[in-house]
C-alpha cells in the first residue's frame, strides 16, 4: 500500500476502529485471519471515563484458542453469553460456564447447539443448591475420584463424585456433582472448599475432575496473558466501535502467535515479531 505521506499516527487508527462498524470489519477480515478467530471484559482501565467494554468470549479449550466474542448489550452478560452461544455448533462439546450462567435459557441454548453442559452451582440459585446436596447426601454415588498435584507451593487434593439424578427441574439434566479441593500451603495453611455442578451427560468423576480443571484455562490462558501480555487494562480505546474493534484484533493475534509451531513463549514472540518480518510473516503465513 502506498503512504505517501508516511504511515498513520495513533490519531488516525483511533476514528478509523471508532468508525468501524464491529460486525461489519469482523466480516470484511482475510479468510486465514477469520478462521484464526473462528465470554469476560476488561478492554480499557478504570481509571478513563468510559467503563470497561464488557465482552462474552467463547474459548475452545481443546485446541487453545479463542472462537468468539460477543459484546454484552446494555451490559448484560447473560444476554450476551445466548448471543455468542447461537452463533456455535457444538456436537459432541461440553460448555462451561460460571455461576452466573446456570439458567434455564442457557442450558437450552447449549443443547439446542448440540452440546452438553457442566455448569457451576452456588447461591445465587438457593433452590437447585439445596436439592443438589440432599441428593450428594443421600444417595449412592455412580463414582468417586480422587486426585492430587503439587504446584504453586502448595498440596492439593481433589476428590469428585457423581450422582444420577431424574427429579430435578432443569432443562436436560441428567447427573449432579461436587468437586471438595483441599489444599495445604507451603506455611502449614489448610483451606478445603467444595463447588458443585449441573451435567447433562453422565460422566465419570475423574472426568468431572478434568472438565473442572481444564475450565479455568480461559482464566490463566486468555484473560491473564491479555492483560500481562497485551496490556488491554490499559488500553485508552473506550469510544463508539473502538473497544470492540481493537479486542478483536488482540484475540486474533493472540490466536496467531499461540499456533505458531515455535517453542518460545508468547512474550518472546511478540518481540520476535516486532523485530524480525520473516518472523512476523511465518506467524501470518501459518494459519493459511
Amino acid at each position: 500500500m502506498p503512504l505517501p505521506y508516511g504511515i498513520a499516527g495513533h490519531g488516525t487508527f483511533s476514528t478509523v476502529f471508532r468508525c468501524l462498524n464491529q460486525v461489519a470489519f469482523e466480516a470484511a477480515l482475510p479468510k486465514p485471519l477469520q478462521r484464526a478467530w473462528k465470554a469476560w471484559w476488561r478492554s480499557t482501565a478504570r481509571r478513563y471515563e468510559a467503563p470497561p467494554l464488557p465482552l462474552v468470549k467463547v474459548w475452545a479449550a481443546g485446541c487453545g484458542l479463542v472462537i468468539g466474542q460477543q459484546t454484552a448489550p446494555g451490559r448484560n452478560e447473560v444476554q450476551g453469553a445466548l448471543d455468542a452461544l447461537a452463533l456455535l455448533s457444538l456436537e459432541g462439546a461440553i460448555v462451561t460456564a460460571d455461576a452466573l450462567h446456570c439458567r434455564a435459557d442457557t442450558a437450552h441454548a447449549i443443547l439446542s447447539a448440540g452440546g452438553d453442559y457442566a455448569l457451576a452451582l452456588k447461591a445465587n440459585q438457593p433452590g437447585l443448591l439445596a436439592q443438589t446436596i440432599a441428593r450428594l447426601d443421600d444417595v449412592e454415588p455412580l463414582g468417586v475420584q480422587t486426585a492430587a498435584e503439587n504446584d504453586h507451593d502448595r498440596c492439593e487434593r481433589r476428590r469428585a463424585c457423581i450422582v444420577a439424578v431424574n427429579d430435578i427441574d432443569f432443562p436436560g439434566l441428567q447427573a449432579i456433582g461436587s468437586v471438595e479441593a483441599t489444599s495445604r500451603h507451603a506455611d502449614g495453611r489448610l483451606t478445603s472448599h467444595v463447588r458443585y455442578f449441573l451435567l447433562s451427560t453422565i460422566m465419570s468423576a475423574a472426568a468431572l475432575i478434568e472438565v473442572t480443571r481444564t475450565h479455568w484455562q480461559i482464566e490463566n490462558k486468555l484473560h491473564w496473558v491479555l492483560d500481562v501480555q497485551f496490556r488491554e487494562d490499559a488500553a485508552r480505546n473506550r469510544k463508539d466501535h473502538g473497544p470492540a474493534n481493537i479486542a478483536l484484533l488482540r484475540k486474533i493475534a493472540l490466536n496467531l502467535i499461540r499456533a505458531h509451531p515455535d517453542k518460545a513463549s508468547i512474550r518472546r514472540k511478540i518481540k520476535n515479531a516486532g523485530w524480525d518480518d520473516q518472523f512476523l510473516i511465518s506467524i501470518i503465513a501459518h494459519m493459511r
